[in-house]
């Protein structure tokens, strides 16, 4: 039976702090709000180091039972390694984003209540994010996704335009039927087995009919929520309609929420069940994502449109890990693997959040985010170029980044498990990725065409909470996973080893063919000779390039609309479900 461990306290207050700045903020009025956000942030982050510290001195894991009550009979709060990082790396965001967002304008732009909102429905989803990491049983993970779609979707519409307004309506909407999906297929397994307990299941499931036709509901549902491709219908306009403080929180944290669910379902919930063939198709979409989202992100003209389909992008990233994951009888096992997608996820999260931020500065400085006129910005407004150009290089893979540790993991799983198919993914999405970053490098280091005037120079504390993200993510894989997450030990040295340079300098090189090839926007060396010389060898391979890239926007753009969303959602579950009934 279960009982409160000795550091139990520490789960209840990472939840009640946040919802207690809330409360208190409606109490004392739009006046104070901001103060009371910024009190909150230090007491919360405290609270997750506290649980990240107090972890291994608790056999690897943290409980409180809600009222003394075991379950099935009450609901217990769980912290194992996967909590605590997440936990301590969504404070870590949380107060950057608060920091850039107290010294920045944007969000306090316009009437009071917009400040007043933006403040609240942070704290709002902090307390959802910390419900979600340590939450015990699926209805409990349900009740803390809907607080946290409530939350972040009139993030979307603060500034109150009719396109924001309109992306959030379609996010609503999607999200919400993601969450049918996702009630549907826990009301299935609460008919079978009388509890929701993820513990408890993880002893009693087995791959019968219902528990099959539940894991593929709620796996689509968690799809639609977490934007996988092609289920993306709202995220490219809501993170890119956002203000940048507001879009940090969407890509980098908000997204983890259901991705995290998805983890805490397939490896803890669903061991018993057939995973490979449902395993090879989450991963297929991933891909999907990577190619998609990349060719279209190349295809911009703004900055934010990019950065929010490189989020698109990066998302599939996490779903390489599920095929990598599988043990010799085909089933799920929490190795390396997961290690590696967790940290893909937590670099993602500061990596994109510090991109957000530096385009929003770049946007307030310059009043505008077009690509081709972002020349002479790397002079007018260093520290916003330098935050996204390393945070840029930590999605890249770059050492010694996050993204470079997660990599390494992912790779030696495809060897472990001869499935080498997907670390050609790993490699060609982290081309990908170094494209886009260096195509806005170059136009952001180009002379201007004439001297820039900037509307306004964003305040250095908003500058300086953006560079410490973007440093964080590229020192990630420095820091001591070993206490919370399966890691070899060995892995080190091949962060920093001649085999790793390579690797670098040939997604760098990749990365800057792919942005030649793919991107329509005119290069800053167009009308030289060098650029006229290179388009004589190349201008065949472009042409080819350019057409693949309007027709791939094309297809984007027909799977964002509703219908073709709506059938995307239903054959993935059918799919899901037929992958897993074939197999048993």
């Amino acid at each position: 039976m279960l009982a409160t461990t000795a550091d139990g306290h520490l789960l209840v207050l990472s939840i009640v702090v946040p919802v207690a700045g809330v409360l208190l903020s409606f109490v004392l009025s739009e006046r104070y709000v901001r103060q009371i956000a910024l009190a909150v942030m230090p007491v919360g982050a405290a609270i997750a180091m506290a649980i990240l510290l107090a972890l291994p001195r608790g056999d690897g894991f943290i409980v409180y039972l809600l009222g003394a009550w075991s379950p099935p009979l009450g609901v217990a709060l769980r912290a194992d390694g996967l909590s605590a990082v997440m936990l301590a790396a969504t404070a870590i965001i949380i107060c950057a984003v608060g920091v850039y967002a107290a010294a920045d304008s944007p969000p306090a732009a316009g009437s009071r209540r917009v400040p007043f909102a933006f403040w609240v429905l942070l704290m709002a989803i902090w307390a959802a994010l910390n419900t979600i990491f340590v939450g015990g049983d699926l209805f409990t993970l349900y009740v803390a996704l809907e607080l946290l779609t409530f939350a972040a979707v009139p993030l979307v519409s603060l500034e109150g335009r009719a396109d924001t307004l309109r992306a959030a309506l379609r996010y609503l909407l999607f999200a919400l039927v993601g969450s049918v999906f996702y009630l549907m297929g826990t009301a299935l397994l609460y008919g079978l087995y009388g509890t929701l307990d993820i513990l408890l299941l993880s002893h009693r499931v087995s791959a019968e009919p219902g528990v099959l036709i539940a894991a593929a509901l709620m796996t689509s549902g968690l799809l639609a929520k977490t934007a996988l491709f092609p289920l993306h219908l709202w995220l490219p306009p809501a993170h890119a309609g956002a203000p940048a403080a507001a879009s940090a929180i969407l890509s980098g944290l908000v997204v983890k929420g259901s991705f995290f669910i998805l983890l805490r379902l397939w490896f803890d919930v669903l061991l018993a069940l057939p995973g490979f063939a449902a395993a090879q198709i989450l991963a297929t979409l991933g891909a999907g994502a990577i190619v998609v989202g990349s060719i279209v992100a190349l295809r911009q003209d703004r900055l934010k449109l990019l950065v929010a389909y490189s989020t698109l992008a990066q998302i599939g990233y996490l779903f390489l890990l599920f095929p990598l994951a599988l043990d010799g009888q085909g089933r799920l096992d929490t190795g390396p693997a997961l290690a590696g997608g967790l940290i893909q996820a937590i670099s993602h999260a500061t990596a994109k959040a510090a991109m957000f931020m530096a385009v929003g500065s770049i946007y307030a400085g310059l009043g505008h985010d077009r690509i081709t006129g972002i020349g002479g910005t790397a002079r007018a407004l260093p520290l916003s170029v330098m935050t996204f150009a390393l945070a840029g290089f930590a999605l890249m893979g770059l050492q010694p980044g996050g993204a470079s540790l997660a990599k390494e993991l992912l790779l030696l799983e495809t060897a472990r498990t001869g499935q080498w198919w997907w670390a050609g993914a790993l490699q060609f999405g982290g081309m990908f990725t170094a494209a886009y970053v260096l195509l806005v490098l170059v136009h952001a280091l180009s002379p201007p065409d004439q001297p820039v005037a900037l509307a306004a120079r964003p305040r250095r504390g908003s500058d300086l909470a953006a560079l410490a993200l973007a440093l964080c993510s590229l020192l990630l894989g420095l820091l001591p996973w070993q206490p919370y997450l399966p890691i070899p030990y060995a892995l080190e040295s091949k962060l920093f080893g001649v085999e790793s340079l390579v690797k670098s300098l040939i997604t760098v090189l990749g990365g800057t063919a792919l942005a030649i090839l793919l991107s329509p926007w005119p290069h800053p060396l167009v009308g030289t000779m060098a650029w006229k010389d290179l388009a004589r060898v190349l201008g065949p391979f472009r042409r080819a390039g350019l057409g693949l890239g309007g027709l791939v926007e094309r297809g984007d753009r027909v799977l964002r609309q509703w219908p073709v969303a709506g059938i995307c959602m239903l054959a993935v579950t059918v799919l899901l479900a037929a992958s897993m009934f074939g197999a048993d």
